[in-house]
């Protein structure tokens, strides 16, 4: 299945200038300073380009973006997250990543873009198989949105933060499997077999609601129909789990405080700025409800040592030592988090922009819960009954982590994302363990220190919330992906992410009785080595901060953190190849070697430089040796690659168009991790022997609509189809339901010519079954009032063949006329044809 017309985004990345050795790479800041937020002129700005990018790829003005959020990048490059918007309503789950440099120029764009079937372009082409939205208005009020939410999920409790309905366009989506995967058993598959598509789309508000009920907050995120009230889509949003202090966990610690004439105050002002007090910040919850909690006010003291590093006796004093020691645990466990990200990292507070934040301790009655609340973007901690006072190291260091996830990637806290989410936090967690227990200094994360167990240390029975080296140990949580994953509570569906970063950072074991074994890992060696603490978290850091959206799932995150390894440290290194080892052990992609053995691969034949006459064949070949036979090949022309052209031997038939194109091959091997030889240049020179012209204006459709005429939105770059040279191509049909595209151009065959050949490349796949001829494509010749002179070939789902095939026609019997060369498609009501047009050439003689 296609999904027809998403565009491809530009995810060019730039290279990040790799470090002089692993030292100075581990010590290395990655995250820029707190940044400036965008002018309104330079957000507009920046809107224009991105809206003037989907102009490029036919989509029309009804689409544009939306400005959601800033925040540092790597150094030297800003993050503006980009909503995008259909008639002005966002689509709920795509938008763009957008990196720019300090010039203000985009560097790259991560996508999820879920716009595929939004209206038409202004051709006239209906994008995509699904249904799109023909109106926005709602029939329902948001005051009605909220009212219905309100009577579903709490009808007698309160508003602790206003509730909101924000009206938009909500893509439902399903999962399909890849061409490859349809055959396989649900238990055979992997992460990386299905991909997420819209099945369709529903008007519909994002209703907000945190409320207090029954002494517990009930915090909801529901998708309403705003035609009918009927819900979509729900799920629960609330994330959760220099004086002297006496901490319950980490012993006698030095903590920040100010003194205010002759009284401390738990206030560090040296960690953050604004936010509610000005600093970071321990408070007195004194016991408020949980479920509609007051943060109190900051605690203070007559001395600068707080604590008595025991269990908060209940009923008793929150102030006196007892009652301190819970704000100990607290503001140690703050600071840590704040220096781990900026002395580590350069990530200054939560949203990277160093604004302060604080924790309410002694929130409710022996509360067994800690949480992060986006309203006030800050914590609460518990007190515990069937645990100690939740607030531990690790789990300061994940609720905090939630605000990171909040201000960055938002990934929606349902599904995979959802796990995502909460696997962030859990990651976070340990490396902030790690960095404190071995004195909170540094520019590295430890190589030790944590104990890879969420909240052991706030377990009465000295069984932890979480196991994240074999997650299912609690009973509940997976080890590997499943297709079923998605469907489980996110403190479950975060396990096997869990796993993976252990991997990353630790290594497996290669018993099969072994907490570290995988019998996913199937290459050489079978216990996969670890890149330790410090590179693991920079990677995972910088994916989620720069890449992942909110509706990232599990084989968008395997991509993105691999990507942002390779960015790092480069493709094929060690940091590279664990980062794909780690997540085959979860069942997400292909497990590789870590080390290939043989020779490198070699070219021992270069492609050699040919000058022949248009019309005529050009011919470049490449040999190679060493590595593993067998050898795969992939031409490039002009550095953009050559649809189809896997052979050592590329042809194509020359016009003068082609003069002087630089062709290049690069070999591969069958070793994993593959090694490749890439050939030197060879470049064609198109000679003008026996007067032979090109007479196609722009064949290659590389000018975009220069020189064509009819439904020319159908030119570009699009999902599920590639070019058979160059980068764009013309998409005639692929929409799955009833449809008519054409493209036209005229051209003038001289009285004089002696031949007239006309050639294309045309790729036709479907989603049909059997010879029935449903969808068509008709190349005809036609004259300047629109009378077909002649028909062609007439192509349908019936011809459907991979890669592209070469068509070709004698057009002599047109001399001496300007005519039109015509290709129309025609769908019927259902399933999808694809016919894919490129390199039309017309060559006379």
């Amino acid at each position: 299945m296609n999904l027809r017309k998403t565009l491809l985004a530009a995810s060019v990345v730039a290279a990040l200038p790799m470090m002089v050795s692993s030292a100075a790479q581990a010590a290395a800041q990655l995250m820029s300073a707190p940044v400036s937020l965008a002018s309104p002129q330079e957000s507009k700005g920046l809107v224009a380009k991105l809206t003037a990018l989907d102009a490029e790829h036919g989509l029309s003005a009804d689409h544009s973006f939306r400005i959601s959020s800033q925040h540092p990048g790597v150094v030297g490059q800003k993050i503006t997250r980009a909503q995008h918007t259909f008639k002005g309503l966002r689509v709920y789950g795509s938008e763009s990543v957008v990196v720019t440099n300090d010039a203000g120029d985009i560097v790259s764009e991560s996508v999820s873009d879920r716009r595929a079937a939004l209206g038409a372009d202004t051709n006239g082409v209906t994008a995509g198989k699904t249904a799109a939205i023909a109106d926005t208005t709602p029939s329902l009020s948001a005051s009605d949105a909220i009212a219905l939410v309100v009577k579903a999920v709490a009808p007698s409790g309160t508003h602790r933060w206003a509730p909101s309905a924000e009206l938009l366009i909500y893509p439902v989506m399903k999962s399909v499997r890849i061409a490859s995967a349809v055959n396989k058993s649900e238990a055979a598959l992997n992460a990386m077999d299905l991909e997420d598509v819209v099945d369709h789309y529903e008007l519909a508000y994002f209703v907000q609601t945190r409320m207090a009920n029954k002494g517990k907050p009930v915090y909801f995120d529901t998708i309403l129909n705003a035609k009918t009230g009927a819900v979509i889509a729900q799920w629960q949003a609330l994330q959760t789990v220099v004086g002297t202090g006496n901490s319950q966990y980490n012993g006698v610690v030095p903590i920040q405080t100010s003194l205010s004439g002759s009284t401390y105050k738990m206030l560090d002002s040296t960690r953050g700025t604004g936010g509610t007090y000005g600093g970071m910040a321990i408070t007195d919850a004194a016991h408020s409800s949980a479920d509609n909690p007051n943060a109190g006010s900051i605690y203070t003291n007559t001395t600068n040592t707080w604590g008595d590093g025991k269990q908060y006796i209940n009923g008793g004093s929150d102030t006196n030592a007892n009652g301190q020691t819970a704000a100990v645990n607290a503001l140690w466990g703050l600071m840590n988090t704040y220096d781990t990200m900026k002395n580590v990292l350069g990530w200054q507070s939560l949203d990277g922009n160093n604004t302060a934040t604080y924790i309410a301790a002694h929130v409710d009655t022996a509360y067994d819960n800690a949480f992060f609340d986006p309203g006030c973007k800050c914590m609460y901690i518990g007190d515990g009954s069937s645990f100690y006072s939740l607030g531990s190291i690790d789990v300061i260091g994940h609720e905090m982590s939630h605000g990171v996830t909040d201000a960055t990637s938002n990934l929606t806290y349902s599904g995979e994302s959802g796990g995502l989410n909460e696997s962030n936090s859990d990651i976070g967690g340990e490396m902030v363990e790690a960095y404190a227990r071995n004195g909170g200094t540094g520019v590295v994360i430890p190589a030790s220190g944590n104990d890879w167990m969420m909240g052991k240390e706030i377990s009465k029975t000295g069984q932890p919330l979480r196991w994240m080296y074999k997650p299912s140990k609690d009973g509940s949580s997976p080890d590997a992906w499943s297709s079923t994953i998605k469907n489980l509570n996110v403190h479950y569906s975060s396990g096997p992410n869990n796993r993976m970063f252990y991997f990353l950072s630790q290594g497996s074991n290669a018993s099969s009785t072994s907490d570290y074994y995988s019998k996913y890992l199937i290459k050489s060696p079978a216990a996969m080595t670890g890149i330790g603490n410090d590179k693991a978290f920079r990677i995972w850091f910088k994916a989620n901060t720069t890449k992942f959206t909110a509706s990232t799932n599990y084989a968008d995150a395997r991509n993105k953190v691999l990507l942002a390894a390779q960015e790092l440290y480069g493709v094929g290194s060690k940091e590279a190849i664990a980062v794909q080892r780690a997540y085959a052990a979860i069942n997400v992609g292909a497990d590789i070697d870590e080390a290939a053995g043989g020779s490198a691969v070699s070219i021992s034949t270069q492609p050699a430089s040919v000058t022949v006459a248009a019309g005529s064949t050009a011919s470049f070949s490449v040999g190679a040796t060493g590595g593993t036979a067998p050898y795969t090949y992939k031409w490039y022309r002009n550095g953009a690659v050559i649809s189809g052209a896997t052979s050592a031997t590329y042809s194509l038939t020359a016009q003068s168009t082609d003069n002087g194109a630089v062709f290049n091959a690069v070999v591969s091997d069958s070793s994993s991790p593959v090694k490749t030889a890439t050939s030197g240049n060879a470049t064609l020179t198109v000679g003008s022997t026996g007067g032979s012209t090109e007479r196609v204006t722009n064949g290659g459709f590389e000018s975009g609509a220069t020189g064509w005429s009819g439904t020319t939105g159908v030119i570009g770059t699009f999902t599920g189809e590639t070019a058979y040279e160059g980068t764009k191509y013309a998409y005639l049909g692929g929409n799955g339901q009833t449809a008519s595209e054409t493209l036209t151009q005229a051209v003038t065959i001289p009285s004089t010519a002696t031949s007239a050949s006309l050639t294309f490349a045309l790729h036709i796949d479907t989603a049909e079954s059997g010879t029935t001829a449903y969808d068509k494509l008709v190349v005809t010749v036609k004259n300047s009032a629109g009378t077909v002179l002649g028909t062609l070939a007439t192509y349908s789902n019936a011809n459907a063949a991979s890669g592209y095939q070469i068509r070709t026609f004698n057009l002599i019997a047109y001399k001496g006329q300007t005519v039109t060369l015509s290709f129309a498609m025609t769908e019927d009501s259902s399933l999808q044809t694809s016919f894919v047009v490129d390199k039309v050439s017309l060559i006379t003689q």
